[in-house]
């Protein structure tokens, strides 16, 4: 690490918990986000940040104007332009230290499953039950530690699954229903500070996973509501009839 870098991090560097091992994992890792909309959009300049060593952001959506409202690295000028290229162009700027790959196109699960062994951890920023679901079960047969948020109306949740652990749920174990169009934000809305407050612990599980630090969520969701400010957390185990990784597997 040289002196520009540890100007750079020393705030993080200076808490005991990081200190200067767990920031060279930052700078040492690998990390993957799928969808660079507004979990994306919180979650991914956080990470770039603290000195995360390479990134790559999956996504095929293109900016739109009702992106704005909460995905707040966009500007009107960058309306039509890929989400993740423009991402990227901030990174860059943001941070030499640290390398910056995009795909903006949707991977297939067999493309998902070449790429993402060469990643440490997987962020699920995506918008979708059936994208979810392809990530959570690349994540498990890979054994990369997953972290999951979603936000809608004024609701979150976020957990992390993590299938090195014998007692940690895949993220079929907790979501195994059919998606309806009352699920989608374009249908219900979302608050903007919702989805920022979202992203943002994601980031943060992900830094505490990579620097193994404190105690992650696995085997617990988090649900938070917006609206009345309160949070509830639920212990989850393993479904020993979970199609992905119980007795009905295959």
């Amino acid at each position: 690490m040289h002196e520009d870098q540890l100007v750079r991090y020393s705030r993080h560097i200076l808490l005991p918990q990081i200190d200067l091992d767990g920031q060279k994992r930052f700078l040492d890792s690998r990390v993957m986000v799928i969808g660079c909309g507004g979990l994306g959009c919180a979650a991914i300049p956080i990470l770039a940040a603290a000195g995360i060593g390479s990134l790559m952001l999956v996504d095929n959506d293109r900016i739109e104007l009702s992106n704005l409202q909460r995905q707040t690295y966009y500007t009107p000028d960058d309306i039509g332009k890929f989400k993740n290229h423009v991402m990227a162009d901030f990174i860059h700027r943001q941070n030499p230290d640290i390398t910056v790959d995009t795909v903006p196109y949707r991977l297939s699960e067999d493309e998902l499953s070449s790429l993402i062994h060469d990643y440490d951890v997987i962020l699920d920023c995506s918008d979708n039950l059936k994208t979810r679901q392809m990530i959570g079960r690349v994540a498990y047969s890979s054994k990369i530690p997953l972290i999951y948020a979603s936000a809608i109306r004024f609701e979150g949740q976020l957990s992390v699954f993590d299938s090195n652990n014998d007692r940690s749920p895949c993220y079929a174990c907790l979501f195994d229903g059919a998606e309806t169009e009352q699920d989608r934000c374009s249908f219900t809305g979302v608050y903007a500070p919702l989805v920022n407050t979202m992203g943002a612990m994601q980031a943060s599980e992900a830094l505490k996973v990579i620097s193994r630090m404190g105690q992650a969520l696995t085997g617990r969701i988090l649900h938070y509501n917006a609206l009345n400010f309160s949070f509830h957390m639920l212990e989850c185990d393993r479904n020993p009839h979970c199609n992905v990784c119980g007795c009905l597997r295959n």
